[in-house]
């Protein structure tokens, strides 16, 4: 009988024990102290807004978005310090192409330019074309300024540059052209710059894209930067 007793005693007591243990384990996990679950919930809160690319809390931005001429060794991030409400109301194409410029998004502000560029990414280069079948750069640096900056310029590279004031790269501003050699001495390639040294272009290899001016097959066939004269 005593050993009957010993032995509810016992059991009671190892119940009591294991219930106290999953008591405690409910408490941590709603204290967030590492958690499997708790930490699904927090990144289930990210902000997913296109392929490869993600909106983390804090102003940081994900991305494997493969580019011509940029890093495409794991992700990257950037952080904007400036915060406030420029970010929370900046359109999605600012974070996209932010990140793809690797620059602030604040600094991206012709939204319409953006859009012009996502429209026409990836269209597949030919030599005088100008539509989303395929274009060439002039074609394209064309369509750009008519569409985006409703200014009509010549057809070829070189006659774009005819009509633009020769600027120093340091003073490089969104909407400036830069023109290099690919083929031949003389100017050849157009592109339209968008900041940090990045300029978008209709790439003989890759379509309509964005490049780094610093980039080992654009930096010795950089001609010179210009900026269209105002008729």
């Amino acid at each position: 009988m005593i050993k009957q007793l010993n032995f509810i005693a016992t059991l009671f007591i190892a119940i009591a024990f294991l219930s106290s243990c999953s008591f405690i384990r409910n408490i941590t996990a709603k204290d967030g102290s590492g958690s499997a679950k708790v930490k699904k919930a927090h990144t289930s809160n990210n902000l997913t807004f296109m392929e490869d690319i993600e909106m983390l809390p804090g102003g940081v931005v994900v991305t494997r978005h493969k580019t011509s001429g940029l890093t495409t060794n794991g992700p990257t991030y950037h952080y904007s310090e400036k915060g406030g409400s420029n970010i929370e109301d900046a359109h999605w194409l600012q974070y996209k192409y932010a990140i793809i410029a690797n620059t602030e998004v604040e600094t991206l502000t012709n939204v319409p330019l953006l859009k012009k560029i996502d429209e026409w990414w990836g269209t597949k280069y030919c030599l005088g074309g100008e539509s989303k079948d395929c274009t060439d750069c002039s074609g394209f640096s064309g369509t750009i300024f008519r569409e985006v900056y409703n200014t009509q310029l010549p057809r070829t590279a070189s006659d774009q540059y005819g009509v633009c004031d020769k600027i120093a790269v340091s003073d490089l501003k969104e909407g400036d052209l830069v023109f290099f050699h690919t083929y031949r001495r003389q100017i050849s390639h157009v592109g339209v710059y968008i900041g940090n040294n990045k300029f978008v272009h209709a790439s003989t290899s890759e379509g309509v894209t964005i490049s780094d001016l610093n980039d080992n097959y654009w930096q010795p066939r950089f001609i010179a930067a210009g900026r269209v004269r105002k008729s």
